[in-house]
This record gives structure tokens, sequence and C-alpha cells, in this order.
């Protein structure tokens, strides 16, 4: 169901509300340039500083904005598994192709908690579910003996894999089946994923540069090397600015040099540093975005 470029999508603030017109221009701009999917409010998104009916209300315009011409995968995932099913259930009942549902952060389960957490959701709405492996934020870590018992429930379609392991992905390969949906959750490592067995990447950097990353993904999909490889080598400065502090920062920062949405982000996460300022600057005129 899910290939090539997706956008982790940031989520637009001004004087501290929900900014819902940035968000849908920024929407439209996604599809225009070639993003092969939209994921609204993941931990890009912000989503544990929304509240539930910002976080809600921001799945319903992104499904408006896209009407179909993409598939839209609604972040969904909390720490309390009740949440996380009405979350789901949310986006089911507005027309998402498919939720993208965190490790549970902080409670810290283990294994088998991993396992009851998403099976519940997965018994309690009829949704293809994704699995976020975040261990850096989550400090839990999905083993792949997990994630292949819980691939033989019907809609556990696939993981956003952010662990940085290289070897992960042809172990799930082997272990879920070709047909579980492997994605990068790491924009400097994708091409690296899809060759171990992935299938596209959710990104922060396409929230800037969608065009480029839509046509990394594609060139490989044509197996066109030689352009992946440029692509690549173009965009690995922007990868790495955009996490030269806490994403959505630098990210949001990008965002309002395009003049896109502003720079705000939510308490705790604050105004990046001016030494980060320019790092985003340099790279983005390097890539030829400014």
């Amino acid at each position: 169901m899910f290939k090539g470029s997706l956008v982790a999508l940031i989520t637009p603030f001004r004087s501290g509300e929900l900014d819902e017109k940035a968000f849908r221009d920024f929407v439209e701009w996604q599809i225009q340039e070639g993003t092969d999917g939209l994921v609204p409010v993941g931990t890009t998104g912000e989503s544990p500083t929304l509240s539930h009916q910002e976080h809600m209300r921001v799945v319903e315009l992104c499904i408006e904005v896209a009407k179909g011409r993409v598939p839209v995968m609604a972040g969904a995932g909390s720490n309390s598994t009740r949440e996380a099913i009405a979350l789901t259930q949310h986006a089911k009942k507005v027309g998402a192709a498919a939720a993208l549902v965190v490790t549970p952060y902080y409670n810290k389960p283990t294994q088998e908690g991993l396992y009851q957490h998403y099976k519940a959701i997965h018994d309690a709405v009829d949704l293809p579910i994704i699995i976020y492996n975040i261990p850096g934020r989550s400090i839990v870590d999905m083993s792949v003996a997990t994630m292949a018992r819980l691939a033989k429930l019907p809609r556990i379609a696939g993981v956003k894999d952010a662990t940085n392991d290289l070897a992960r992905p042809m172990r799930t390969r082997i272990a879920c089946g070709k047909d579980f949906c492997i994605l990068s959750g790491e924009d400097a490592t994708a091409i690296q994923l899809m060759a171990g067995g992935g299938h596209g990447c959710i990104s922060v950097t396409a929230n800037i540069a969608p065009r480029l990353c839509a046509d990394m993904h594609r060139a490989w999909r044509a197996g066109d090397m030689a352009k992946v490889m440029d692509l690549q080598e173009r965009l690995m400065p922007l990868h790495d600015a955009m996490f030269c502090e806490t994403s959505p920062g630098p990210v949001k920062y990008a965002a309002s040099l395009l003049g896109k949405c502003t720079a705000e982000a939510r308490l705790p996460l604050c105004e990046i540093a001016e030494t980060s300022k320019q790092r985003v600057k340099e790279a983005m005129a390097a890539a030829g975005l400014l």
C-alpha cells in the first residue's frame, strides 16, 4: 500500500494556535510536488503537545485536502492503549488509509506488553496499522520476533523503522514476509534500508524538499542508481541539518524560510539557536532550496 516518499508532516502554528490555512496550503503543495503519501500528527507533527481535538482536526484537514489523491497514514499513537484505540477509531471514521502507531513511550512495556497493546488496537479497529519503532524516543525496541508475531494479525501491515539498524530490514522481511511494509524513519539511511528490503521512507526532509525526495525514490524504483546517489549526496547535508537540534525545530525553521509557515513550536520545544539556523540555511542553499 505504501511506498516511496511519504512526508512526516509538520503542524503549523500561529500565535500558539493551529494555523489551518497554512496546513491546508502545505498539504496541497506536498501533493503537487510529488509526495507519495501524507503522515499527519506523528512526532514531527508535535502530537505530544496537541490536544486530542487538535490532533483529530489535523487528520481531518489532511484527508479533506488530499481528496484521495495520495494515501493518508494518520498518526494515532499514545502511551495509553485506550487513547491509541480512540485515535485509531477516529482515523478510520474520517477516511485514513492506515494508522501510524508509535511504541508506547515512558511506560517501557515488555515485549508481551507491546504485543498486547497492538493486538488490542488491531482488534478494536478495522484499519491497517503501521508500527512505529523508534527506540531513541520511546526507550523500548520492539524485537523482530515480536513484530513477526504481530505480523500474523491481518491488519498489522508494516513498520516505520527508526532503529538505524541496517540489518533490521532484512531480518524483518524474512520474519514478517515480503508483503509486510517496511518504511524508513531515518532520512539519512533510507536508501540503505530499501536495499535491505524496504519500500520507502516517512521523511522529515520531505517537508522542505518534497520534489527532491520524491525524485530520489522514483529513481530508485526505476533502477537509476546514478541519479539516486546524486540526489542522496545533495540531500545528505540537509538530512543532517534537520536534526542539528530536536526535531521538528530545525525543519519548522526551514519551512519558515520557504514561507510555508511560522517557525513556532510548542513548549517544551523552543526556537532553535542562531548557530543551528545558520547550519539550516547553509544546507538549504547547498541543496538549491534557497
